[in-house]
């Protein structure tokens, strides 16, 4: 076990160096919010979108499609039980600060820190199935994130979930999948170059935010810690337990407990900002749970590997 958590925390140190790096680039004034926000785009509408048509480039395999099946069925459930145990356990709390920290609870950040330690520790396989997780956190961000952000009120339509950078390229990676169709040299190159791009990148940006955020409000709030250790820790054992009693083992469960094992998502700054909610709570959740991940993510993704 000892071997899976250094090997874990060395890509999450690798990638805590990448973060430094944004850090720094905050501190200094070399990356401001607007660029941040830019590169921010370009990450969610060009580069994710690249990573998964990257991952889903292989011929197709029957035992693979079987498991891309299980992968979705899975990632499903498990976004569906946080969300059964985020509406339990804060509907007591004042709304704009019960928001912020369903919002917290349910939604990992799948795309941002999961897929690069994916393709580090496992490869294109690895996020072969992260980017399904990817794709149903996104139905589940259209779906439950406005609701909950915005109210009862909101009317959500299937195209509006649809038509998201996430789904479009998982769509587009199991069609090309599905049909074994390899992309042309100078589209697949272009491709594959923005796909390298989602590790360090999304670390930068991670780095900028830690660079300005309040993080008092995270470490003074009870339900703040309460989220986090749900987050962090509590729905990813549970999950690993889950998957173990039901025979999914190996590449598949790693690369699911990495996805459920991530911080608080970034987007829940973004909607809490959006829809007028406590943003200094979100600000502070997503900040906090980066740095506690430095710690709890090699520990409970090593528990995986050494268990599969």
């Amino acid at each position: 076990m000892l071997s899976s958590f250094l090997t874990v925390g060395e890509q999450v140190l690798i990638l805590f160096v990448l973060i430094s790096v944004g850090f720094i680039c905050g501190k200094t004034k070399l990356i401001n919010e607007s660029g941040c926000k830019v590169v921010t785009d370009i990450v969610l509408y060009f580069v994710t979108p690249c990573v998964i048509i990257s991952a889903f480039q292989r011929d197709f395999d029957v035992t693979m499609l079987i498991k891309l099946i299980v992968s979705a069925i899975c990632s499903a459930a498990i976004l569906f039980f946080s969300v059964v145990v985020a509406q339990i356990l804060y509907k007591k709390q004042e709304r704009s600060r019960a928001c912020v920290l369903k919002f917290a609870t349910v939604f990992s950040n799948c795309g941002f820190m999961s897929l690069p330690l994916q393709q580090a520790l496992l490869g294109e396989e690895g996020v072969f199935y992260g980017a399904t997780f990817v794709a149903l956190f996104n139905v589940f961000v259209w779906s439950y994130g406005i609701i909950t952000m915005k109210g009862k009120s909101e009317k959500m339509s299937g195209l509006k979930i649809l038509i998201n950078p996430g789904i479009i390229g998982t769509l587009v990676g199991i069609t090309l999948f599905l049909s074994s169709v390899r992309l042309p040299v100078v589209i697949a190159q272009p491709v594959n170059y923005l796909a390298a791009l989602n590790t360090p990148v999304p670390m930068l940006i991670i780095g900028y935010y830690l660079s300005s955020a309040k993080l008092r409000k995270a470490f003074t709030d009870m339900w703040a810690y309460i989220s986090m250790v749900l987050r962090l820790i509590v729905l990813p054992l549970i999950t690993l337990l889950v998957l173990l009693l039901c025979g999914i083992k190996g590449t598949l469960l790693v690369s699911l407990i990495i996805s459920v094992a991530s911080p608080v998502a970034a987007i829940t700054t973004m909607m809490s900002a959006k829809y007028g909610h406590d943003t200094e709570l979100s600000v502070s959740l997503v900040s906090a749970s980066t740095l506690l991940s430095l710690l709890t993510m090699p520990l409970v993704v090593g528990l995986a590997q050494y268990l599969s």
